[in-house]
């Protein structure tokens, strides 16, 4: 238990902590605007199952992290290019968070279909939300996971902070959830930062690295954009009589 007292291990646990809370925007997002195509009373057991999912799924992938690292050895090459197993599960995992997020788009702008309220239905439904947020997961974990290795070595210090981690994005899940639905704008913003995500997971798939720090400034710079535009239709709207 000496390493309790090290303040190198703290310091790596805090900043492991933080970085994973940042990596895990993303996979919220997906998870609030998912989940919020499903009753409301299924909702929050749902974002409960889909972030347990998250955190399982990264905790298997440190426990078994000889297997992740060996996922970036070439398996074949394409026009003189080395294919590894990673390059295939973020391509892959980029296509499939690209086709969701534009569907979800299209919804929004059409108007989702008249849910089937029947008993078997919300089962399906809520198998189909789980099973799509699984998938996704192991996409974002997969990179979660080799920035860990990359700056602790500590395996039990990697696992608390995955669990403090995912322990923050429970709590925040719900309300973020809400507020997304509140405003149908920021949905589409949310959406529209996705498909952004799912081009920067395909080109990561071709070793073409694009630096996570520009996508998510540019991500808080629309929302603080967007915030300010809510606040002037709320001012407005108390301002306008019969609003």
């Amino acid at each position: 238990m000496e390493w309790l007292a090290s303040p190198e291990i703290w310091v790596a646990f805090l900043t492991l902590t933080a970085l994973e809370i940042v990596l895990g925007i993303d996979n919220i997002i997906f998870i609030s605007i998912l989940v919020s195509r499903l009753p409301a009373d299924q909702q929050p057991r749902a974002r409960f199952f889909g972030l347990a999912l998250a955190m399982g799924t990264r905790i298997l992938l440190l426990l078994s992290i000889t297997w992740v690292m060996r996922l970036t050895a070439d398996l074949f090459q394409v026009f003189g290019e080395g294919i590894s197993g990673r390059d295939l599960i973020l391509f892959f995992g980029g296509l499939f968070l690209l086709f969701k997020s534009t569907l979800e788009i299209w919804h929004s702008v059409e108007g989702a279909e008249q849910a089937d309220d029947t008993p078997k239905a919300r089962s399906r439904g809520f198998m189909a939300v789980i099973i799509q947020i699984a998938i996704i997961d192991i996409v974002f974990s997969l990179d979660s996971v080799i920035t860990a290795v990359g700056l602790v070595e500590n395996v039990p210090v990697m696992i608390a902070a995955i669990v403090i981690s995912v322990g923050v994005m429970m709590l925040s899940a719900g309300t973020i959830s809400r507020f997304i639905d509140k405003h149908p704008s920021l949905k589409v913003l949310a959406l529209s930062f996705l498909v952004v995500v799912g081009t920067v997971l395909i080109a990561e798939a071709f070793d073409v690295h694009v630096p996570k720090g520009y996508v998510y400034f540019a991500m808080a710079f629309s929302l603080a954009v967007e915030a300010i535009n809510i606040k002037l239709r709320g001012a407005l709207s108390r301002k306008t009589p019969g609003a």
